[in-house]
């Protein structure tokens, strides 16, 4: 009798759901068959990042937008510009929601209590203002400029070691350090010896690793648990030295302005934390934030500013080893703005520089961080192209798709920074007129540290290339090869031989 039981219960759950996706109300974009309760089964079989060649090929088959299944769950794939932006912007109100977060996420995110993760309402609203206005305006960006130099004369330092010994040197290695280092300043406000700093990296890595492929989570996370119950006992142990790491800085940071000392050498007046100590929920009768919550915004941060910065100027350097004569070029408009005997490219110099912009703008539109926007969720049911899109479905955006595509950009897989300059692409990268290329999303999820992220890589890349010149190692090519991981790297790192220039005075 339990049996039948069992058995009756199931039909009685499958049976619906198999009429609901053979004859659905909504007349969705079209898409590769499915199977009842697990949807397309590739996602099955691979992470939901290994998709994209997949992606790819269903593209060429069924159009510019197209409807997968991923286990009871609909997400929409959007690969053209044009419709991006009706979405994202013109739209913008029903497609900014984010999807509820599944077992794995509502941990890390204290049950979405982070900006990239909060559902579209008063709690998103609420710390991404935060944000914006108490560390990423302006003023504060510009207070952190000595710990921009502090950085760069790390980095500088560690690099003459290498060129002095005539070693070849692994970039993404030492971005990595460098731009976490930085971040963890503006979280924190300390100048971390280089031993905590790793101990930190270390848990944020092994972080970012758990959350790739975590499919198994999201579907039926119960039952996911108890399968995986290993997997799940080291995300938790991530988490519960997530906490204790952080959680110390966050509170060293409170004691010390308790003190009434929060004036460290360097004359940096706030940081991110001491934002968080002092915000209140409105739309929770003015509750302060949680231990774990702020853990989670730290993280946050951290990662936001750090991995995708130094990812991509690792793409950038790549392909000025392997493109000398761009490489020439940025020396040569930097000599001309700032003069050879100048000690450093300064943030004052930076809008001066537009062959400098241009590099930077090509490395994001040929080689965005990610391949992938965060996933967006419609608040209504609401018409896109013709489709009905029901409440509730997953949108995601081809980010790479659009800003490679052939139709927008002439010889799109080639890197070309003139195609920036007067005469060439007219591109507004916050995609508010139009999409062109989306490498920080658009709309009103847009990556809140745009501007900021723009500084660090114009600022480290002008001052890298003009201390050292940077060349291919012998018999080692760039390999431009891509490969998924939390974001999109490369597949063979670079490794660069780096000799130092000569300058006058």
């Amino acid at each position: 009798m339990e049996w039948w039981f069992l058995i009756s219960i199931f039909l009685s759950f499958l049976f619906p759901l198999t009429l609901k996706l053979l004859f659905p109300r909504s007349k969705l974009p079209p898409g590769p068959p499915t199977v009842p309760i697990f949807g397309n089964l590739q996602w099955l079989s691979s992470s939901f990042f290994d998709l994209e060649p997949h992606l790819r090929k269903l593209h060429s088959k069924y159009g510019p937008i197209l409807t997968f299944r991923v286990g009871p769950g609909t997400v929409i794939f959007i690969f053209d510009h044009v419709l991006a932006h009706k979405a994202l912007v013109q739209k913008g109100s029903v497609f900014s929601d984010r999807p509820r977060a599944g077992e794995v996420s509502r941990i890390f995110t204290s049950n979405q209590h982070n900006i990239n993760s909060a559902r579209y309402g008063p709690l998103w609203r609420t710390l991404r203002r935060n944000l914006m206005f108490e560390i990423l305006h302006p003023s504060r960006i510009k207070s952190y400029t000595h710990g921009r130099k502090w950085i760069l004369e790390n980095m500088i330092r560690q690099l003459n070691d290498h060129s002095n010994l005539g070693e070849p040197v692994w970039v993404l290695e030492t971005l990595q350090q460098s731009m976490f280092s930085l971040l963890l300043l503006m979280c924190f406000g300390q100048k971390l010896d280089e031993k905590t700093v790793k101990e930190i990296l270390d848990v944020h890595r092994r972080l970012l690793r758990s959350l790739v492929g975590l499919n198994v989570f999201s579907f039926l996370p119960t039952i996911s648990s108890v399968i995986f119950r290993k997997r799940w006992k080291e995300v938790l142990q991530i988490r519960h030295e997530q906490l204790e790491l952080l959680g110390q800085l966050i509170r060293a940071r409170r004691d010390k302005k308790q003190d009434h000392q929060d004036q460290n050498e360097n004359g940096f007046l706030f940081t991110y934390v001491d934002s968080l100590l002092k915000l209140e929920l409105p739309h929770e009768g003015g509750r302060r934030l949680k231990k774990e919550e702020m853990v989670s915004l730290c993280t946050e941060f951290l990662n936001a500013g750090s991995d995708t910065t130094s990812t991509s100027l690792q793409w950038i350097m790549a392909n000025l080893v392997k493109h000398q004569d761009v490489q020439d070029k940025l020396v040569e408009e930097m000599d001309m703005v700032v003069g050879k005997e100048a000690k450093e490219v300064t943030e004052e110099h930076l809008d001066r520089l537009p062959y400098l912009k241009a590099v930077v703008m090509e490395g994001l539109r040929r080689h965005p961080p990610t391949h992938f926007v965060l996933p967006h969720a419609v608040s209504e049911e609401v018409e896109l192209e013709g489709y009905t899109i029901p409440k509730g479905t997953i949108v995601n955006m081809m980010v790479a798709e659009i800003g490679r595509n052939e139709k927008v950009w002439k010889e799109p897989m080639k890197f070309r920074p003139e195609r920036f300059l007067d005469g060439g692409e007219v591109v507004d990268i916050t995609g508010s007129k139009e999409i062109k290329m989306m490498p920080f999303g658009a709309g009103r999820r847009i990556c809140p540290g745009l501007n900021l992220a723009m500084l660090h890589l114009e600022y480290f890349l002008a001052n890298l290339v003009r201390e050292f010149e940077w060349k291919a190692v012998d018999g080692d090519d760039v390999d431009l090869t891509e490969r998924q991981e939390f974001f999109i790297v490369m597949k063979k790192p670079l490794k660069a031989k780096i000799i130092k220039r000569k300058r006058e005075g």
